[in-house]
């Protein structure tokens, strides 16, 4: 039900890469392209004209654009991140949104004719070039992934440090700051329905063959990641606040380090070893170890406000494995950047800058505190435990569109609606 192939990575060039991608706060995979496509070649004898070019017509300006900005769009200059890379973005996002409700009409109710069109798309993280298949549920599922990933992009510039007009350091406004929480769940949101409703649609053997781009473990781990650095965003914002309690920003530091835990456990396993592949593996595996640095700093200085010599050796020993963490954070970072496509990090700002001055400094007092009222055998060796909490951020309940109107008025050739017989019957 629906035919694959895979093509090598060495037989054509198809995949254009950067050598490097500028300035990185949010992990975007590289973009999937889609191939042109005649869709007269299989649809002409089944669907009307109209609905025919319809298809071609809206696909083609997807792949128009995706062929000219894909290898640039998640190259980053915080000059143009507002006009020309947003506007990019919004454009093509727009394009794929005009064109889902129209492809669904290939699916509707089990429709045959989701078995007649072969689609190409050009990978990134898989070490296949490309993956043809013959199932319009392949087609929905790259145009989720895709929305996705320009959603991550477009969070990625709204998350890059501008000079303020007082000339202070380079910062990212609250505006800024609030908006992208709500893209990270929308596109959290495309990836959870992808996963939940677009998956199941496809035949076991085809699922076994998507590119790992398309993999369970890939979408579940970007859906995570999108939350993760979700809440990243509210504990830079609780910080800043006077308002935020010790408690809570510790569970929302406790709360990161369990979405990019998951993130982790869900891409482990794959392989994830092409270029992007290889650079989103070494990010989740930094932004984890980040995390845990920020969990234990917070529930250190919660501890340290007991009364007891337990409490404070624990404390100490939670400070000492945050200041642990952000040492191998910052080697983990290295390595990120290094990757290909190289990249770079912005100017520190919100959890990170904050964190990079107050976790070496108030480990290094606290310590020395402690060592002084307590002999150097009664502080524990072992960081204590962090605490357990429910996850609080969830993705966007996106729905897929209705299909369009067109497909319950249109008739195919020969008289007989075929859209019609299956969307009423």
């Amino acid at each position: 039900m629906g035919c694959f192939v895979s093509t090598p990575k060495d037989s054509g060039g198809n995949r254009r890469r950067p050598g490097s991608i500028g300035e990185v706060s949010v992990y975007v995979p590289g973009l999937r392209i889609p191939k042109p496509y005649d869709f007269a070649q299989s649809l002409g004898d089944y669907l009307s004209k109209n609905i025919v070019e319809r298809l071609s017509a809206l696909r083609t300006r997807i792949v128009v654009m995706a062929g000219q900005e894909g290898p640039t769009i998640t190259r980053t200059k915080r000059k143009s991140a507002t006009q020309h890379g947003g506007s990019t973005l919004a454009d093509l996002q727009q394009a794929l949104e005009d064109y889902l409700p129209v492809l669904l009409g290939l699916v509707e109710d089990g429709s045959h004719l989701q078995y007649k069109v072969q689609f190409v798309w050009v990978n990134q993280e898989d070490d296949a070039e490309e993956t043809v298949m013959s199932n319009a549920w392949y087609e929905v599922l790259s145009v989720l992934h895709l929305m996705a990933t320009l959603s991550l992009s477009q969070a990625n510039l709204l998350l890059l440090p501008r000079t303020s007009t007082d000339g202070h350091q380079p910062k990212v406004s609250e505006e800024s700051r609030r908006a992208s929480v709500d893209i990270f769940l929308k596109a959290a949101g495309y990836l959870d329905c992808a996963v939940r409703h677009v998956l199941p649609q496809l035949p076991a053997e085809l699922r076994r063959n998507l590119p790992v781009d398309l993999a369970e473990g890939v979408l579940r781990a970007l859906c995570l990641q999108a939350l993760g650095q979700g809440v990243d965003i509210q504990l830079g914002m609780a910080i800043d606040s006077t308002k935020a309690t010790l408690a809570v920003k510790r569970r929302l530091a406790c709360e990161m380090v369990k979405y990019w835990q998951q993130a982790q456990d869900n891409i482990m396993n794959l392989p994830l070893a092409n270029g992007w592949g290889e650079k989103h593996r070494l990010f989740v595996k930094w932004k984890y170890i980040e995390a845990k640095a920020a969990a234990y700093y917070y529930h250190g200085l919660i501890l340290d406000e007991g009364n007891t010599e337990k409490s404070h050796g624990m404390a100490v020993a939670a400070l000492q494995a945050a200041d642990e963490y952000f040492k191998e954070s910052k080697k983990q970072c290295e390595a990120f950047n290094a990757a290909l496509p190289l990249s770079r990090n912005p100017p520190l700002w919100g959890t990170m800058k904050y964190l990079c001055e107050k976790i070496p400094k108030d480990t290094s007092s606290k310590v020395r505190i402690n060592r002084d009222l307590y002999s150097y055998e009664r502080i524990m060796e072992t960081a204590p435990t962090l605490p357990d909490f429910a996850l609080a951020l969830k993705p966007d309940e996106y729905q897929l569109p209705q299909v369009d109107p067109s497909w319950r008025t249109e008739n195919v050739k020969g008289g007989q609606s075929v859209a019609t017989n299956h969307l009423n019957g």
